[in-house]
């Protein structure tokens, strides 16, 4: 019999029924999915394939959600989780389950949603692009609590489904330089006169060359008060031991700024497209920079871009994919909702020698005008790589595919399989697009997290 860590049982004062389940599936936030007298049960902690018996802490009129006391018997896809946090901290959900059961969930949850929301079907299904499961979190937002009650400062991630945050002193996820630096930077907080007034620590880490290890690694310290002259002292310190730089950011993000004044900026590379793109430690980057430069070199080629034509990137950054599309001899225009990421994308263009064939500009994408992808001009093909939300309004001022100056491929990158669905189902449906391939993206290892790549052709 296998039986979980302390750390997953639930409390007994919270038990309201316990029951022997088989797990059939997984749902799409990784918990098991059973049923027990005629209702669903979400177990978390369970595989399929897998018999448990699981503590019932949550009864509503069609389903239950449970969590794993013991296993009766395993899944051969099940692993020892690596973390010690791992059942209570949210950063991770699924690290009792191997690689390939990961993906391979991941990959049902995108077709079902594109199935049950979309009422499609990719015809063809492209293989998951993976990378490294671990250290791989170059971007993470980390929550700050002083809590007496539980020794001084945490610093770490919430607890799973709860606003506390938790008492991590490791992180496999983060590079093992953030990772090892954890029990300090606690002290450290700790220690400040200001320890009530930091909320939240934001690691960014980038290339550098010269550096150790060839990455510079950034913590962002929101304050809510003025550092005192002896926090600052601390912080310095604390910067040179551990070899990070600290950034302090008093409002919003374009506020952040170094402790200690630098020109210097963080980067990453695309080697495949001789692309480097400089960026501030508050700019969005893809949370995992090994899994990027392959989505890149994926989309790109899906995407198909020839010379003499024009490729429009909706949602662009800081040039991401828009670099490298103007780099195949392509015309590329990026466009972007976020001004300051124009700016940062223009600067990248030119920076990269590719001012002449990648333009950008800004524009409200979430509520764009009646036509405004015909306004563009000559559109050959496109990329859409939107937020959660999707880019409903924007697919809905796509020309149907019957108009010949209709795009003839829509390359469509998404972190939301719902919303992709919702969207995919006005291009296929109304605009007559053929979904003609779809694959998972593990950007997240060991979360239940989905990032897709969808391509749709005239």
């Amino acid at each position: 019999m296998h039986r979980f860590s302390p750390q997953m049982a639930l409390l007994a004062d919270g038990v309201l029924g316990a029951a022997a389940l088989t797990i059939e599936s997984l749902d799409g936030e990784g918990r098991g999915v059973a049923r027990s007298a005629g209702k669903v049960v979400f177990v978390e902690g369970a595989l399929p394939g897998e018999t448990v018996t699981a503590d019932i802490f949550k009864k509503k009129p069609t389903f239950d959600l449970a969590r794993v006391r013991s296993v009766l018997r395993a899944s051969p896809d099940r692993v020892v989780p690596r973390c010690p946090h791992f059942g209570v901290c949210g950063g991770c959900t699924l690290q009792h389950a191997g690689s390939a059961l990961q993906i391979a969930a991941k990959q049902r949850t995108l077709e079902d949603a594109l199935e049950r929301i979309g009422r499609l079907r990719a015809e063809r299904i492209l293989p998951p692009i993976e990378g490294p499961a671990w250290g791989y979190r170059f971007r993470a937002r980390l929550s700050v609590r002083h809590v007496p009650k539980k020794g001084g400062v945490l610093v770490g991630f919430h607890e799973r489904k709860s606003s506390f945050v938790a008492d991590m002193r490791e992180c496999h996820v983060l590079p093992k330089k953030i990772s090892d630096a954890l029990p300090a930077l606690r002290e450290l907080v700790g220690a400040l006169t200001i320890r009530d007034r930091l909320p939240q620590i934001e690691v960014a880490v980038g290339e550098r060359p010269g550096t150790y290890d060839g990455l510079v690694y950034v913590l962002v310290l929101r304050i809510l008060a003025p550092l005192a002259t002896a926090d600052a002292r601390l912080l310095a310190e604390f910067s040179s031991a551990q070899g990070v730089d600290i950034w302090l950011q008093t409002g919003g993000p374009d506020t952040a700024a170094p402790l200690h004044p630098t020109e210097a900026l963080l980067a990453y590379q695309l080697p495949e497209f001789a692309v480097t793109l400089p960026f501030a430690p508050t700019e969005f980057t893809q949370v995992n920079s090994a899994i990027n430069r392959v989505l890149v070199r994926r989309a790109v080629a899906l995407l198909d871009p020839r010379p003499g034509e024009q490729i429009v990137d909706f949602f662009c950054g800081l040039g991401n994919f828009t670099l490298p599309i103007a780099r195949s001899g392509a015309t590329a225009l990026g466009i972007e909702g976020n001004s300051a990421m124009v700016r940062r994308a223009q600067a990248n263009a030119l920076a990269n020698g590719l001012a002449e064939r990648a333009q950008f500009r800004a524009a409200n994408l979430a509520n764009p005008p009646p036509g405004f992808v015909a306004g563009l001009g000559q559109v050959d093909r496109v990329l859409i790589d939107p937020p959660r939300e999707g880019a409903i309004e924007l697919v809905k001022t796509m020309l149907p595919c019957g108009d010949a100056d209709a795009p003839t491929r829509i390359v469509y990158i998404a972190c939301n399989p719902a919303t992709l669905a919702r969207d995919a189902a006005v291009l296929v449906h109304d605009r007559r697009y053929r979904l003609t391939a779809a694959g998972v993206v593990n950007m997240f290892p060991h979360t239940a997290h989905v990032e897709s790549i969808t391509v749709f052709d005239r």
